[in-house]
């Protein structure tokens, strides 16, 4: 079993501790961004030069890995592909995943694109029976399925028959998955307030008729503040409810996210550009951990993750004041 695994484990039987609270790292951004994937790279003055090779990009990835503090590493199916290769994983506790579909909306990061303004519609590259009919130590057998509604029939009714022909061919492969739902990108008749409320609706509707075999392993949602994220999480306990990252934010709501989460129910983090565009991804890592088991407080981790990028000698992107400011609206609520 995983780290991953025992954690699930011991999560599904009660056995809850902080220590079982999962991190992962989501590195699939080249599946919505293209070449700006792995983010930006700088001169010592601060001034932007470009972007990340890919090669700079699974560096960073091997990283992580090497660190073996998170317990998930997401990729998109090539990247991993070319990781297996290099043995990145051999030996690792470390669980793969990859992103097993891609929705339009996740396509917001094509320079000159506009599909996220557009209603989100199914799509998937990715190919389960190569994954799970690699090579011993090539592929892989979890995934994470994502799915976006915007209560217009039609198109919602489309995503959920493209998620049970997804969850048919998993089965029939031995493919585990985790889901994904994302707020509505160009929703229909909805109201702000009401968002938090239709998420968890239809989370609870679209698996009610899903047998206990073809469910996801658990969750990754936005934080929509303490209330939605009880109230989910409290309705049945065998689903695990995780939270997304969003936008990169300051370093206060990367580690507030965290705790806000833990707090009202969460128990997994799956974090993406508040990992990959740090300053320090390692440290950055390194401090969430703490933050989830309790031995530093969010306002303490900031303040320790400024003193480590001043000894790597690494120029911050905001002041010590800026970055421990909560920012992010739904933790403005329960800061």
């Amino acid at each position: 079993m995983s780290r991953m695994d025992v954690k699930l484990d011991n999560i599904r039987k009660g056995r809850y501790r902080r220590s079982d609270f999962m991190i992962a790292d989501a590195k699939d951004a080249d599946m919505g961004s293209g070449v700006c994937c792995g983010g930006p790279t700088f001169d010592a003055d601060g001034s932007r030069t470009g972007f990340r090779t890919r090669r700079a990009f699974l560096d960073q990835i091997k990283a992580i890995v090497e660190q073996d503090i998170v317990d998930i590493m997401l990729v998109s199916a090539s990247n991993l592909e070319r990781l297996q290769a290099e043995r990145v994983f051999a030996g690792s506790d470390v669980q793969t995943a990859i992103r097993a579909n891609e929705t339009t909306d996740i396509w917001a990061g094509l320079r000159g694109g506009h599909y996220a303004r557009q209603r989100s519609r199914p799509h998937r590259s990715a190919s389960i029976p190569r994954l799970t009919g690699a090579r011993p130590n090539a592929g892989t057998d979890l995934g994470l399925y994502s799915m976006t509604f915007n209560n217009d029939l039609d198109d919602d009714l489309r995503t959920l028959e493209e998620f049970c022909a997804f969850r048919e061919e998993a089965s029939l492969h031995g493919f585990r998955y985790f889901l994904e739902v994302f707020h509505p990108n160009a929703p229909v008749g909805l109201e702000p307030a009401d968002i938090p409320r239709f998420m968890n609706d239809h989370i609870v509707r679209c698996l009610a008729g899903v047998m206990e075999a073809d469910r996801p392993l658990f969750l990754k949602i936005p934080f929509n503040g303490p209330e939605a994220m009880e109230e989910l999480a409290g309705y049945d306990d065998s689903l695990i409810v995780g939270v997304l990252g969003g936008g990169a934010g300051t370093a206060r709501d990367t580690f507030e996210l965290l705790v806000q989460s833990e707090r009202h129910g969460g128990r997994l983090a799956l974090f993406g550009r508040k990992i990959n565009l740090a300053e320090s991804p390692l440290s950055m890592v390194t401090l969430m951990r703490q933050v989830v088991d309790g031995t530093v407080s969010p306002a303490e981790a900031v303040r320790a993750y400024h003193g480590e990028l001043q000894r790597q000698s690494l120029r911050p992107f905001r002041s010590l004041e800026d970055d421990s400011q909560v920012t992010e609206a739904p933790l403005k609520r329960g800061a």
